[in-house]
């Protein structure tokens, strides 16, 4: 037990181990089909697939892809906004025993084509409006063939007609694919295609399910190796860690984009094995996002700080209903206390904060949302299975509680390596122990609590500071939205704490007072040295502050100055 401290904090109904059913992650679709088949799988803009429709569907896909040459740990690339067709793109390359490559719809040509040449996918299924794109990035890569759908295939009539005008009015692209040579139409596949059973053999412990590329916000992406082991486990996890929530009654909010693997986990495969019903947004926009929780009454709600921070400072919030939500885990940044109390105030529900990888899964720890008291600032504590410790980045060795360190962890979530990376997998174990690059402590009762990325740590006259905690303080400003701090080179002190700042709307606040602000509550060598306001901030597709991006900004002044 000394070892594992947070087994004390258990809730009889959290068991600290769980059994794993040895089945490939494509089996809890079989299953929901066979056990709800008539029930409300997905809603999408008006929209419903049954259970029973999502696994046909599946299924059809699966018999296509092999059609078109997949074989068994063939890799398909993915790049879907939320919708049915990402969810049916997903589970039918399991069924026809392919490996996914979840591709961010964002992605320029060059990033395409880079992900693309490092994970040799023969097949892409993406958008009519990403066509283009692809096409071009397609060239210089081994992609043989294009599955291509549309918005307004999965649409209620009118919004099905209407849509494509709207489309065309945003992006300023009106697209027509035309099924011939290696283009190929989703909706024709699901008119054609059959339903059969597909059964190819799986070993749940050692084939991959799934490529998952990093954020890239320290370099290139690298490809995550989680196997339907790794997934599965992280899904029975989040079940055992939500044991109030009922299976085949919760209603969750998938505005988390599946092509990242929070999104992925904690709404798609937990909402399949669970039989929930999923309420799919493309992307994340405030006012369609508040309208939806109001409409739809979900229950679960996972997301990000910058999802909670917007929805916490639309003017209108107040005319909304957001009662139903009940349980919602907060991941891929740092949660701020302030938002964690507001947004509990305005839903009447739980929100806590967790924490975890590409490389996990993604989960590892998470507050209790129920029957324990929170730790405040604290990321929660390890998972079922899940072991934790704090390594020293001196000595390499475990750490006592309270002293910091690198957060290590181990347990059936963790990555079997990154992608033709033998090297960079070697770097990232540690005597059984993956590396998060992490830098956090460990209290006495197990709690954890993640003081900065240690890529991230800025260096000043000598001392250590962690940006998350000039944060923090900024975000108690009344005035603050978002605050990102970095390390911008200075010729005295080595680096120096500059600070971006994005105001909330109908606020005004000068340099001087958030100056005075952070000196009343910072020791002085923290104290931000230079302010910048901005209108937004660069984040990735699931709102994690781009911070490299902003550090490449300021080399590139200093590099014209000088």
């Amino acid at each position: 037990m000394s070892n594992h401290p947070w087994l004390a904090h258990y809730p009889e109904t959290i068991p600290a181990t769980l059994t794993y059913e040895e089945k490939p992650v494509q089996m809890y679709l079989t299953n929901a089909a066979k056990d709800y088949p008539e029930k409300t799988a997905i809603h999408f803009m008006g929209k419903e697939l049954t259970f029973r429709e999502v696994y046909d569907s599946s299924l059809k896909l699966g018999h296509y892809l092999r059609k078109l040459g997949i074989e068994k740990g063939d890799r398909v690339a993915i790049m879907l906004p939320n919708g049915p067709q990402a969810v049916i793109s997903y589970f039918g390359v399991l069924y026809a025993g392919g490996v996914v490559v979840q591709t961010n719809p964002l992605y320029t040509e060059r990033e395409i084509e880079y992900q693309m040449k490092d994970s040799g996918p023969k097949v892409i299924i993406t958008l009519d409006i990403l066509y283009p794109r692809v096409r071009q990035a397609m060239k210089h890569t081994d992609l043989e063939h294009i599955i291509v759908t549309a918005v307004k295939d999965y649409l209620p009539f009118p919004k099905n007609i209407i849509y494509p005008f709207i489309q065309a009015k945003q992006t300023g692209l009106k697209v027509y694919v035309e099924e011939r040579g290696t283009n190929h139409e989703f909706k024709r596949i699901m008119a054609l295609e059959s339903a059969e059973e597909l059964n190819i053999p799986i070993n749940f412990e050692e084939d991959l399910a799934l490529l998952q590329y990093t954020g890239g916000t320290t370099g290139f992406p690298k490809g995550v190796m989680l196997t339907h082991k790794n997934l599965a486990a992280n899904a029975s996890m989040c079940a055992s860690w939500l044991y109030k929530c009922k299976t085949g009654e919760e209603v969750v909010l998938g505005v988390l984009p599946f092509f990242h693997v929070y999104g992925m986990t904690t709404v798609m495969i937990l909402s399949i094995m669970q039989g929930y019903k999923m309420v799919l947004l493309p992307k994340f926009d405030v006012k369609t996002t508040l309208k939806t929780i109001q409409k739809q009454r979900p229950t679960l709600f996972p997301g990000a700080p910058t999802i909670y921070i917007a929805l916490l400072n639309d003017p209108d919030l107040k005319k909304y209903d957001l009662s139903s939500i009940h349980s919602c885990i907060s991941g891929s940044a740092p949660l701020p206390v302030e938002v964690q109390q507001n947004f509990e105030k305005i839903t009447g529900g739980k929100l806590v904060e967790g924490y975890g990888l590409s490389e996990t899964s993604p989960v590892t720890h998470s507050n209790f949302l129920w029957d324990r008291e929170r730790v405040k600032g604290s990321i929660g504590v390890p998972w079922p299975d899940t072991e934790a410790a704090i390594l020293s980045m001196e000595t390499g060795k475990i750490l006592p509680p309270d002293e910091v360190g690198e957060i290590v962890i181990k347990g059936p979530q963790v990555m079997k390596g990154y992608w033709n990376r033998p090297e960079e997998t070697a770097m990232t174990f540690k005597d059984g122990w993956l590396l998060t690059g992490d830098i956090g402590y460990m209290d006495k009762n197990g709690y954890f609590f993640v003081v900065d990325r240690k890529k991230d740590m800025i260096l000043a006259s000598g001392y250590n500071i962690y940006p998350r905690e000039i944060e923090e303080v900024l975000y108690e400003h009344e005035a603050v939205q978002e605050a990102v701090a970095v390390g911008v080179p200075d010729p005295y002190r080595g680096e120096t704490v500059k600070v971006y700042v994005v105001l909330k709307e109908g606020y005004s606040v000068t340099e001087e007072e958030l100056n005075e602000f952070a000196r009343a509550h910072l020791a002085a060598y923290k104290v931000p040295r230079m302010y910048e306001f901005r209108e937004e901030l660069p984040k990735t597709a699931v709102g994690k502050i781009l911070r490299r991006v902003l550090v490449d900004e300021e080399k590139k002044k200093i590099e014209k100055i000088g």
